[in-house]
């Protein structure tokens, strides 16, 4: 996986959620994960198509994905309702907007998928044969992980 397709998501990631949440972020060491992973408990799932392929996964903990929505609405939010899942759903679209302008502006053509919000327990991912970076990132709301899956078209 080329650096040059994590550094805009990992950029992206960082000015969005200090600009949407207020706070100082700090980011963890970053990692490989294997093609089949379990997710934290919310995920959000972008799929991309054109000049790579793959996925971006927005991925923590539900009671950080209620932390996060609560603070992006301003109010308290008691579950992940509707509201919320479409707060953290727009969330991921708002990094991943700023990371595929930047992708553009270097010359990367590729297409994406509206993105989806899957929550529960014992999810796992797949991805055949695309090992993930994973990017964490920690926030006074709980950690939160950029799960980068990308490999480019033969």
């Amino acid at each position: 996986m080329r650096v040059e397709y994590i550094n805009p998501f990992v950029e992206a990631a960082f000015n969005v959620l200090k600009e949407v949440l207020n706070t100082e972020i700090k980011r963890g060491e970053l990692y490989l994960k294997s093609t089949s992973q379990p997710v934290l408990g919310v995920a959000t799932i972008i799929g991309l198509a054109g000049d790579v392929e793959g996925r971006i996964l927005l991925d923590m903990a539900p009671d950080t994905a209620l932390k996060i929505a609560s603070a992006m609405n301003m109010e308290e939010l008691k579950t992940l309702d509707e509201l919320g899942k479409a707060t953290i759903t727009e969330l991921a679209n708002m990094i991943t907007g700023q990371a595929v302008t930047k992708l553009h502006d270097l010359g990367f053509r590729f297409d994406l998928t509206p993105p989806s919000i899957v929550t529960g327990r014992d999810m796992v991912i797949s991805d055949s044969g695309v090992e993930a970076l994973i990017v964490p990132i920690q926030l006074p709301h709980g950690r939160v992980e950029i799960n980068v899956a990308i490999k480019e078209k033969a």
